[in-house]
């Protein structure tokens, strides 16, 4: 599977969240304290951007409707039957690249 970079880890702060878009598909890049793993950028409720949300822990909250996604399974919060796909990430110096099918 290709590598591909989306973000550089030193425009990604801390507990924050960020949208890449490679192609026609968005993702949502997350600095967990620290960690960063990656997970599909729309939400599955109503197609909201979670790039664009907040981070509640280590949860993705969908600016829309504030469901929330575990940064690192993808699972809803509240129904973990309910899931977002979460990528490989790959940081390298700066680089933050994540790995597409």
């Amino acid at each position: 599977m290709p590598l591909v970079k989306v973000a550089q880890l030193s425009q990604l702060p801390a507990d924050s969240v960020s949208e890449a878009t490679v192609g026609a598909e968005a993702y949502a890049i997350c600095n967990v304290g620290g960690r960063v793993p990656a997970l599909g950028g729309v939400c599955p409720h109503r197609g909201g951007p979670l790039g664009q949300g907040a981070l509640h822990g280590n949860r993705v909250v969908c600016p829309w409707h504030a469901w929330e996604w575990d940064c690192q399974t993808g699972a809803n919060d509240f129904d973990p039957t309910k899931k977002v796909a979460t990528y490989a990430v790959q940081v390298d110096g700066d680089d933050v690249s994540i790995e597409l099918p």
